[in-house]
């Protein structure tokens, strides 16, 4: 066990830190609009009963894989065989690609508060979304901008970065989403986004749909990607396992249904459509805000509130790396960061650009934007996951009853882990890969 490595000051600041891994962009960005692909209500239940069973066994063990272990990832596996070594750099590898397009939408993000902030105003939301993203000079700086705080907050390490980040903007986070609840309830005919979210139609039910709901699930939990495991590497011995991924769950459902009932009513009071894709946040939410009286403070309000979520998404995913860099090139946290940022930005830089100048280069028919997102959250993420439950479950042989005083529950986690879902994964990977 490496005696060295920082521990996190309280359970309260790794449950915080780890609540602000998994509840980001997924969540308020990704999980409304996929939710408004997939039918609303009949996607929530499948996506719950996803949450609950597929997704609580390989994050629990993950968290003990790195309470267990006491290594950034790369050394956790390697630990463990040194011809696990590779599927080690796996994890900050999906690490760095998620971060080159997640840190595009972060300084979109930026530039929707800049404009709240100046009460700006068009009759055509949509043609301004278009034009902002094509433009070069505007969405690289933006880019690397939301890329620069999350990188200043990650390089200050565990007390004076991470969990001081935390401690103050998931707070921050909560309380501006119970207020633009209960604003988006107090509009008319607020009840039918209830409704839609709620009231599930199982004639829709597709194969499709459960592919979406268990990746909408493991990218919006953080599973796959290493950040759990760098997270619980930094507990103290006398942290209940259990008790943490279960709290992790809880506030990670509970924040994507608030989402929903925060935005589903209002796209209903002023008559749009639930299904209007990723622009949902971008085009659809300020032609409400647009509308309403004081309608800049209401976004204002809104989009600090995505970028609490995805700043501390942001410094989870880039810990990963910058623990692995540090710990295996003895090298300062600060040296760490710089690599990184040049690291991103190289592949950040032609991905932001694949939405104007480089909009005709593309990789396997996909836009280099595209093409990221669908590698990390349909390849990746699965394939990071399989080898976890494989390589923790047989080889470094977790086992239900480390941590589950309940007999039955705790085999129903070992055959889980051994057996059902590897192959439930190897099933995910088959059908993102047709």
């Amino acid at each position: 066990m490496n005696s060295t490595r920082p521990n996190w000051t309280s359970r309260y600041s790794f449950i915080l830190a780890s609540i602000g891994s998994a509840v980001g962009l997924g969540n308020i960005w990704r999980f409304p609009y996929i939710m408004g692909k997939y039918g609303g209500a009949v996607f929530l239940v499948i996506y719950l009963l996803l949450i609950l069973t597929i997704c609580f066994i390989p994050l629990l063990a993950e968290l003990a894989m790195g309470k267990t272990l006491k290594k950034e990832c790369i050394g956790a596996y390697e630990s463990i065989n040194p011809k696990f070594k590779l599927l080690g750099f796996l994890n900050p590898l999906t690490g760095i690609l998620i971060s080159s397009f997640y840190f595009i939408v972060g300084g979109w993000i930026i530039n929707y508060i800049y404009l709240s902030f100046i009460n700006y105003k068009t009759a055509d939301y949509g043609g301004y979304f278009s034009s902002f993203i094509q433009s070069p000079m505007l969405s690289i700086l933006f880019t690397l901008l939301f890329l620069f705080i999350c990188i200043f907050f990650t390089s200050r390490g565990i007390k004076k970065g991470i969990e001081f980040a935390n401690n103050v903007l998931m707070p921050l986070f909560a309380f501006l989403l119970a207020g633009l609840i209960i604003f988006s309830l107090s509009l008319p005919n607020a009840n039918l986004g209830l409704e839609y979210m709620f009231k599930p139609d199982f004639s829709k039910v597709n194969p499709e749909m459960f592919l979406a709901a268990l990746g909408q699930a493991l990218f919006t939990l953080s599973i796959g990607m290493g950040a759990l495991l760098t997270y619980g590497s930094y507990i103290k011995e006398d942290k209940s396992m259990v008790k943490s991924a279960y709290t992790i769950i809880f506030s990670d459902t509970m924040f994507a249904l608030m989402a929903g009932i925060m935005i589903f009513p209002a796209i209903f009071s002023f008559g749009l459509e639930p299904d209007s894709g990723a622009g949902l946040v971008f085009v659809t939410l300020p032609n409400i805000f647009a509308k309403i009286p004081f309608g800049n403070i209401v976004s204002a309000a809104f989009f600090t509130l995505l970028f609490c979520a995805a700043l501390t998404s942001g410094i989870s995913i880039l810990e990963v790396s910058v623990a692995s860099l540090t710990e295996r090139m003895k090298i300062s946290r600060i040296k760490a960061s710089v690599i990184l940022f040049i690291i991103i930005s190289l592949i950040a830089i032609p991905a932001s650009l694949s939405f104007g100048g480089l909009h005709n280069i593309t990789l396997f028919k996909k836009s280099i934007f595209d093409f990221l997102d669908f590698t990390t959250s349909n390849i990746l993420m699965p394939l990071n996951t399989f080898f976890l439950c494989i390589i923790a479950g047989w080889f470094l042989k977790i086992k239900g009853s480390q941590f589950i005083n309940n007999k039955f529950f705790a085999m129903l986690f070992d055959i889980g882990l051994k057996f059902i879902i590897p192959v439930v994964l190897i099933g995910v990977l088959v059908a993102g890969l047709k």
